[in-house]
């Protein structure tokens, strides 16, 4: 125990000496020998990955505010559809990738795809019955099974909330819509979102004319907030549904798409208010 002691004094008496000595020099007048530093080997380190966004029917009504609000976060955007390159000359459209393609032609797909990590699709269509499930149901099954295969992380559906008696009227829009949600929630258990606006207003472009369809629908969305539990009748109570400004569906699809905790599921035009009125 002794000779333990006495080293480790010896040690720490002899400290001094080696910091005043080769370690460390109080003198000014010495120069301190240089540490010798190997050259770091150097490693290439991918850099961040980058959020990618498709946007299925870009250059529509509500696919266009989806891909200005994407932009407006930052993020990278890409639109398919079957025109291709959207004919608004707003200075946003230029930082968009522009792909023309159809979704019932699913390799059309293969591309577009390439990098992408959220998908958010505005596809939709009126006209006849197989019609409009072939554009509401089938291309949107097309596109779900597609990014699903290429390991997306998560799909935004933007389909439309029941409109009761309506429904029956517009039976293949409805089906078809339905058949993709199911769709969805399948492929995408813990990423998909579906999102069930009613009557999506703004200022919508047809060709050279604007439609300022926010004059009906922001009145109408203000007087059926108070209208609520009419929302609950038989047949006619889904008629009271509140319409929804197209910034608020862009909005809230955007952070479903880019937010990791963001809830699965289906969201109703109650839930867009609400999201919404959280981001603001």
């Amino acid at each position: 125990m002794r000779t333990v002691v006495s080293r480790l004094i010896h040690s720490r008496s002899s400290l001094p000496r080696l910091l005043k000595g080769r370690y460390l020099s109080t003198d000014s007048s010495k120069v301190d020998e240089p540490f010798k530093v190997g050259e770091a080997e150097t490693v290439n380190i991918p850099p961040p990955p980058t959020e990618k966004l498709l946007v299925l029917g870009g250059n529509g009504f509500v696919g266009s505010h989806v891909c200005r609000e994407a932009l407006d976060r930052g993020l990278s955007v890409a639109s398919l559809s079957r025109s291709g390159r959207s004919s608004l000359h707003d200075p946003w459209a230029s930082n968009v990738t522009w792909h023309k393609g159809n979704l019932l032609s699913p390799e059309s797909l293969k591309d577009a795809l390439d990098g992408v990590t959220s998908v958010i699709s505005c596809v939709g269509g009126f006209g006849s019955n197989s019609y409009m499930y072939k554009i509401n149901g089938t291309a949107n099954i097309n596109a779900i099974r597609a990014a699903s295969e290429q390991g997306v992380k998560r799909f935004v559906y933007v389909s439309a909330a029941d409109f009761g008696v309506v429904n029956y009227l517009l039976r293949g829009y409805y089906e078809g819509k339905r058949a993709a949600e199911t769709e969805l929630l399948t492929k995408f258990p813990y990423g998909g979102v579906i999102l069930r606006p009613g009557f999506i207003y703004g200022t919508r472009s047809v060709g050279s004319v604007k439609l300022p369809l926010g004059v009906i629908g922001s009145p109408l969305e203000m007087l059926f907030q108070h209208t609520r539990p009419l929302n609950q009748l038989p047949l006619v109570g889904p008629l009271f549904t509140p319409p929804v400004n197209v910034t608020a569906v862009a909005n809230v699809a955007v952070r479903a798409a880019t937010d990791p905790v963001f809830p699965p599921g289906i969201v109703d035009v109650y839930g867009i208010q609400r999201y919404n009125q959280k981001s603001k």
